[in-house]
């Protein structure tokens, strides 16, 4: 954990391998799992949602599936998914539904009405938030539901035995119409006591939360979610976790009063780093920061893959590059596909990629060996805090996918479009630029201008119109009629022209030069 006033950054690294980056800053705080009183600004029957105005620059998306219908049921079913990753990833939000009948939004839900909200999705590009009435808040061990029954279990406790003794446990404590409760993966070693414990501050923290409803009017935030040191710490940090480094001293304090309370058994994993190299220097997290940024990404035995994010989805190429294997093809290519499932699945979850993404595996002839490549893809996407759905190879080799959503991924949130090409990451040919030009002195003299011109161009272009084209401006000049200057200009983007009026010194560049 390195953190300084205006950020906080987190590096989660397994088998010495980075794998997740968090970032918290001020002015992009995570808001996944705050509680909001919103006012219902629209209904839609159509898409069967509204939009609730919870003060954010765009109102928030409802769908009538997320709205509070009495007695929703947390299901006892063993096999039920608990969104732990949701409330890992985020810090609550997005609990669990029941299976029941979704009633139509008008009949739910009216234009002015007030409602309580919770984030379970970030704002992502032209979108805003996206928001549940079925609170849920998230301690170490249990996650409560006030508006749901019943006990559920997380699956990622195997043990069936262990899940029904916990579920039994839980149930007992728990008071009559107080809600419904979800056991945390954690919890397998926690006390009677300790349940007790986190249950009353869970419901006492719902209490307060319905009070201070009570004395705000709509829109505002009557709950904010824990920051991400001390979120991540409770919803991860447990005896599988070697270390926690951070290198500030408040952080530190921060945590470590905390696991006190929590888990005191757990303070001595917690270190205090001092030394004068900067901390993610050390264990070289900064170059790997770097390069997740990049389109490439190298393979260790010679391939690579080719990282290319769209506003629909995500694209992921995957070449052999150098590696050619010694005799068998098949089997250089199914080493080069396995490299790139372990690879794409880390990838994900360093980048923070989310929504729909198409991996293009280099084609495999036999179906065993396809089966494999898809096999080592959704072990190591086991690992993901975020839930992710790997579905099978296409029959052109492609395989689809879906990983959760909560915010913008690192690529949208820590960069932005380049000014000259407008995010296309390309620019024109000097060529092009010359023949723009070109086109633009003809519009010029077709309407029988005879003003002196002085044509200004990048230095790249005028070399190329001085070493590839040396008679172009007086094969212009003769077409024209008019005296015409060429000058570089250093200041301008690499593929941009200005046209200016040598007496006048007239920008005449928009009336002329359109395409």
């Amino acid at each position: 954990m390195n953190a300084t006033p205006r950020e906080t950054r987190v590096a989660i690294i397994e088998d010495g391998q980075l794998v997740e980056l968090l970032v918290d800053r001020p002015d992009a705080r995570r808001m996944v799992g705050d509680v909001y009183l919103g006012k219902v600004e629209a209904v839609l029957p159509g898409i069967q949602a509204a939009f609730v105005n919870i003060g954010t620059e765009k109102s928030a998306f409802l769908h009538a599936a997320d709205v509070v219908v009495e007695d929703a049921q947390v299901s006892d079913d063993d096999d039920e998914d608990d969104d732990e990753s949701s409330e890992e990833q985020g810090g609550g939000g997005g609990g669990r539904r029941g299976r029941r009948e979704v009633r139509p939004i008008q009949d739910l839900l009216k234009r002015g009405q007030e409602i309580l909200v919770q984030i379970t999705k970030e704002p992502i590009s032209t979108k805003g938030p996206r928001v549940t009435a079925q609170v849920s808040l998230a301690g170490r061990f249990l996650v409560y539901m006030p508006f749901a029954s019943k006990v559920g279990v997380s699956r990622k406790i195997d043990e069936r035995s262990e899940r029904q003794r916990l579920r039994a446990m839980v149930g007992e404590m728990l008071p009559d119409d107080a809600g419904g409760v979800i056991v945390r993966t954690v919890s397998e070693d926690a006390t009677k006591e300790t349940f007790e414990r986190e249950l009353q501050t869970l419901i006492n923290n719902w209490k307060r939360i319905k009070r201070k409803t009570q004395f705000t009017r709509a829109p505002s935030l009557v709950h904010r979610e824990t920051n991400v040191t001390r979120g991540l710490v409770r919803d991860l940090f447990s005896a599988k976790v070697e270390r926690v480094l951070v290198d500030s001293k408040q952080v530190y304090n921060e945590i470590t009063e905390y696991l006190q309370g929590i888990a005191p058994e757990l303070v001595e994993r917690v270190k205090l780093y001092e030394d004068s190299v900067p901390l993610f220097d050390r264990e070289g997290i900064e170059t790997e920061i770097r390069d997740l940024f990049k389109r490439r990404c190298d393979l260790p035995s010679g391939g690579y893959l080719i990282f290319e994010p769209t506003e629909a989805l995500v694209s992921i190429d995957v070449n052999s590059g150098r590696y050619t294997g010694k005799k068998d093809p098949e089997k250089t290519i199914l080493k080069t596909n396995t490299e790139a499932a372990r690879e794409i699945a880390r990838q994900l979850r360093l980048r923070d990629v989310g929504g729909i993404i198409v991996c293009d595996f280099i084609d495999m002839e036999t179906q065993s060996n396809r089966d494999k490549v898809l096999h080592e893809l959704r072990t190591h996407l086991g690992r993901d805090r975020a839930r992710t759905k790997a579905f099978a190879v296409s029959d052109l080799g492609l395989v689809e996918m879906t990983r959760q959503r909560v915010r913008q991924s690192h690529w949208h949130s820590m960069t932005q479009g380049c000014p000259t090409c407008s995010g296309t990451g390309r620019v024109f040919t000097p060529e092009t630029i010359v023949r723009r030009t070109e086109r633009a002195v003809r519009r010029m003299a077709a309407e029988g201008r005879k003003e002196p011109v002085v044509l200004r161009l990048h230095p790249e272009v005028a070399l190329h119109v001085l070493e590839q084209e040396h008679d172009f401006m007086k094969r212009l000049e003769k077409m024209a009629g008019f005296s015409l200057e060429l000058r570089d200009d250093p200041l301008l983007k690499p593929d941009e022209i200005k046209l200016v009026m040598r007496g006048a010194q007239r920008d005449v560049t928009q009336q002329y030069a359109l395409a």
